[in-house]
């Protein structure tokens, strides 16, 4: 055998390991089960037409199709009931120490108040109405004034209402004194309980929550780079960085072909580690993240038995386009 035969036969032999220890095909999962993260719970839908941090969406949402505010309590019921497995929402602290769930820095975009969340108590911004800056015809009309009067709620009221149920906690603040809060909220359930959740944010909040509580997963913007760059590097070894460990990954959809394994052994060897994956909308750049909408993407996304996470805005459209067994066998 002539030495070039020899190489070619050795690089055949390694171009087949390493196909065949990359195959998504062989990881196949049985069924094809979607975990929908419902991004705000089931919400009001806003043109991204000149979006930038500081505009107020609710100033130029669409035209109603549902009655739902995001982050609210009846949002979040009808995400779950429209086949959510996790909800995410933002939670920033009051003025006398409460933990509340919503949005925005300042009050007045969404409600019928003033100034920012963390100057006010809590029985204030319980008192408001989170609906009542909503109009999609600049302002001639606003169909929900009157609908979120009472909805602004604590995390605790949440979590007491959603025992069961799985959230992704978006700490709003670079705060770690109200990361702290967050912790000792969440230190008050079992283990058990803290395992459903997950939290994201600026790295000091976070890193201080998962220091306090160990069975929580979190991320933050430079974990996930760490963890989807060393294992796009690397990974077609079977390697898994720690940064990829009992954690979670937004994975961009634009990104998928260069991750070794995707979907199936991909999402495999990230269960191995206690970690799981949720595809979001394609990177472009932005500071900000958008999620699997459309129709066209999301059949995409949850096609050929994909089982693992998929983040979206447009929940109540998730089970209508991708019912269950509707994937490719």
């Amino acid at each position: 055998m002539s030495r070039r035969s020899a190489v070619a036969g050795v690089l055949a032999i390694a171009g087949g390991a390493l196909y065949f220890s990359n195959a998504s095909w062989l990881a196949r999962p049985s069924v094809a089960a979607p975990i929908w993260l419902a991004h705000r719970g089931q919400h009001q839908a806003f043109s991204r037409e000149g979006l930038a941090n500081d505009t107020c969406t609710a100033a130029q949402s669409l035209p109603q199709t549902h009655p739902y505010l995001e982050n609210t309590i009846p949002s979040m019921r009808a995400a779950f009931n429209a086949g959510a497995s996790v909800v995410e929402l933002d939670v920033h602290a009051t003025s006398d120490g409460q933990l509340v769930v919503f949005h925005d820095e300042r009050l007045e975009c969404r409600t019928n108040g003033s100034g920012a969340v963390r100057e006010r108590p809590f029985e204030y911004l319980r008192s408001l109405d989170v609906g009542y800056g909503y109009t999609s015809d600049g302002g001639s009309t606003f169909p929900l004034r009157g609908s979120g009067v009472g909805e602004l709620r604590s995390l605790r009221e949440v979590l007491a209402t959603f025992p069961d149920k799985r959230f992704l906690i978006h700490i709003k603040m670079n705060d770690v004194g109200v990361a702290a809060r967050l912790a000792a909220l969440l230190a008050e359930y079992s283990p058990e309980q803290q395992a459903r959740w997950m939290v994201y944010g600026s790295e000091g909040p976070v890193q201080h929550v998962l220091e306090r509580l160990p069975a929580l997963r979190g991320l933050t913007g430079a974990s996930v780079k760490a963890c989807m760059l060393r294992y796009i590097l690397l990974g077609w070894s079977g390697y898994m960085p720690e940064a990829c460990q009992h954690t979670f990954v937004l994975l961009p959809v634009n990104w998928t072909w260069i991750v070794w394994g995707f979907p199936h052994r991909f999402g495999a060897r990230l269960a191995e580690h206690g970690t799981e994956a949720f595809l979001v909308g394609a990177n472009s750049g932005r500071d900000w993240l958008s999620g699997i909408d459309s129709n066209d993407a999301m059949r995409a996304a949850c096609a050929d038995h994909y089982s693992g996470g998929i983040w979206t805005d447009r929940i109540e459209a998730a089970l209508p386009t991708c019912p269950p067994g509707s994937a490719r066998p």
